[in-house]
Formats: C-alpha cells, sequence, structure tokens
C-alpha cells in the first residue's frame, strides 16, 4: 500500500470513529439528561389575575399554535421533509429577522384580539431555534392583569438533527403550552398524556402533556380548561390514541361531575366528519390527516371549528397562497352544558406561524 493511500486510509478511519463517538456521546447525553416528569405536576402561577371567581355567563376563548416563533410565511422546515440525516435544502431554523417578525406580529394580534382566555402552544422561553426570545413574557406584557401559566413539553439541552451536521443542529430547547386567563385559576396542572417514541427518537422529541386550569364559578360549579397539544410525526396514530383515550376519561369525569369542560388547542388530527383536503380537494399529494373518531363521546358534545377558515399549513415548503396545502386541526371540544354562541376562525395568511388562530364565545348554561 502506498503512502498517500495509507494515510487517506487512516484519516477515514479516524473520521469515521470520531463520528460513531461522537453518537454514542449525543445518545448517552441525551438519555441521562432526558426530561422524564411524572403524570401529575402543580402549575405555579408566572403572574396572578385579580379575578377569582367567574361572574360572567357569556366566555370568551382563543386558541393558537404560535409556531415557537419560526414557522411564519417565509419558513420551510428540514424535519417536514424527513431531514434527520441531513437538512438539503431545508431551513433548520428561521433568519433573526423572521423569529423578530412573527413574534412581534403575535404579540400585535393577542394585544387586539380580546379574550377571556388564550390556549397557546409552542411557545418558546429559552430555545436556540428562536433566538432565546422568551416569548411568553412578550404574550404576558399584552395582557397585564391576566394569570399567565407555562406547562413545559419539549425540553431538551440539545436537539442533535441533523445528524450529519454537528455544527448547526436544531440545539437547545425550552418551549411548551401558555395559558394567559382573565381569572385566577383554583387550581392548574400538568398532565403527562400517554405513549412515547421508541429510544433514542424519544429522548429528543416532546413530552406531551395537557395544562389544566380549574375555575370557581359563581353558580357552585367548576369551569375546567384543557390547554391540549397532540403528538405529530405520528405514524399510524399509535401515540394519539393512547392520548385521546386519556383524555376522554378525563373530560367525561368532569362533565359527570357537574363541571363544565372546554378543550382547546392543536389536536394534529381534524374533527369528526371534516374532510382533511376541504379546502384543496385532490391536492394533497403525500400529505394524510386522520380524523377523531365520531363516536368518541356521546352526541351531546360539541366539537367547535370554523369551516370556512383553514388552520395549518404543511411547512415542507415557503407559504404560497393556492399552492401550500392547508388543513383544519385546531378546534374546540366543549361539554353539553356549555351553548356555544360563535366561533371564528382567522385567516391571517399564515403570516407569523403555521398555524391560524380560532376564537370562540360560549355561555355556561
Amino acid at each position: 500500500m502506498n503512502k498517500a493511500l495509507l494515510t487517506t486510509t487512516k484519516f477515514t478511519f479516524a473520521f469515521v470513529l470520531l463520528f460513531f463517538v461522537y453518537l454514542i456521546w449525543v445518545a448517552g447525553y441525551g438519555t441521562y439528561y432526558d426530561y422524564q416528569p411524572v403524570e401529575e405536576i402543580d402549575l405555579t402561577a408566572r403572574k396572578e389575575a385579580p379575578l377569582k371567581v367567574i361572574e360572567d355567563s357569556t366566555l370568551s376563548f382563543l386558541i393558537w399554535n404560535m409556531g415557537y416563533g419560526g414557522l411564519g410565511k417565509e419558513s420551510n422546515f428540514f424535519f417536514d421533509d424527513g431531514g434527520f440525516f441531513m437538512s438539503g435544502d431545508k431551513m433548520i431554523r428561521s433568519e433573526e429577522a423572521w423569529v423578530d417578525k412573527n413574534i412581534q406580529g403575535a404579540n400585535d394580534f393577542i394585544a387586539k384580539t380580546p379574550a377571556d382566555f388564550y390556549l397557546l402552544q409552542e411557545v418558546d422561553v429559552e430555545s436556540k431555534r428562536s433566538y432565546f426570545n422568551n416569548q411568553l413574557a412578550g404574550y404576558e406584557k399584552q395582557r397585564p392583569n391576566y394569570a399567565s401559566f407555562f406547562a413545559q413539553n419539549y425540553v431538551v439541552d440539545r436537539v442533535p438533527i441533523p445528524i450529519f451536521e454537528p455544527w448547526q443542529v436544531y440545539g437547545q430547547v425550552n418551549s411548551g403550552l401558555g395559558t394567559l386567563t382573565r381569572f385566577q385559576p383554583k387550581k392548574s396542572t400538568r398532565f403527562q398524556l400517554p405513549g412515547k417514541f421508541e429510544w433514542p427518537t424519544r429522548i429528543f422529541q416532546l413530552d406531551r402533556c395537557l395544562a389544566v386550569h380549574r375555575y370557581e364559578v359563581k353558580n357552585g360549579k367548576e369551569l375546567v380548561v384543557f390547554n391540549l397539544h397532540n403528538s405529530a410525526y405520528d405514524t399510524g396514530g399509535f401515540l394519539k390514541k393512547q392520548q385521546m383515550k386519556y383524555l376522554q376519561k378525563k373530560v367525561s369525569k368532569e362533565y359527570q361531575a357537574g363541571n363544565y369542560v372546554v378543550v382547546g388547542g392543536d389536536w394534529n388530527q381534524c374533527p369528526p366528519d371534516f374532510q382533511f383536503d376541504k379546502f384543496m380537494p385532490g391536492k394533497a399529494g403525500v400529505v394524510v390527516q386522520t380524523n377523531i373518531k365520531k363516536d368518541y363521546l356521546p352526541a351531546d358534545w360539541q366539537w367547535v371549528f370554523d369551516a370556512k377558515v383553514p388552520t395549518n399549513r404543511k411547512t415542507s415548503s415557503s407559504y404560497v397562497k393556492g399552492e401550500s396545502f392547508v388543513t383544519l386541526i385546531d378546534f374546540f371540544l366543549v361539554s353539553p352544558n356549555i351553548a356555544v354562541q360563535s366561533v371564528q376562525g382567522y385567516d391571517l395568511d399564515f403570516d407569523y406561524s403555521d398555524h391560524q388562530p380560532v376564537r370562540m364565545e360560549v355561555t355556561l348554561k
């Protein structure tokens, strides 16, 4: 073997060995520091509200997956095209100017769109992907007299993908569910949802949860509000099935106890009987979106959504109206003892997030 070939062989062997050591370190470090919350965690208010009892019979709710400030209309997302190993020509994170624009747009919308309850998903408080901007603190400033709660569901020191690009990996994430409310709940709890991806994928994925807030109503009953974000990238819906069964038991128990129940958020699935390609028939391509089963709950429970406005766009490319696939996966579920007065989806052309907000007004019977 000539000297040049021997040198090349040694270099290749050293490179491969070093890379395998890197992979072992990543898996070991991630496993050791993996966030593993217990099923039930009491949530402490970041801020408190002066109103302790709900005396109003008519209430308003707004849901919005904020896309962590990094998935506005300009952005695509490498992981939506299977970018586990290489990012290709896709974005690992959006440009900082775009993130600033998205966060400011979200702040402005919250400031000008009143609601008694804001149920927000994918809210970053300290993440590399959103340049370590504490987004919840910004939203709190728009509603200064509201109570505020944060339920972590994505806590990883270093998300190491794309695997073959260690110099520009996704990095640190601290994100979760943010709830702003005009009333001070008597109790707020984070409930861990069941189901996990296989190791090692699970150590770098979200730990899905419910943020459940319990309020005293003047008639002696309680209003129980669920902030929800079900699993994505869940082939076959295996995780969502477990999560939905868990939710079913919880909401049924609350209603049977005589309480009012509102669930809102990003379900990562369509409402029962909603055609997932309704807004773009025949243009789904490889996109598949499942539906919640029609018999999930008794017929007097209400699935509340605005069928005229899509709430989610797919992020394999930047948003182009009429070309990017859109569907509806953000909506409410309310118990039979609540009368729905109105629901409105806001078509923002996905300017600030890959999701769009939905606002609902109800009356407690």
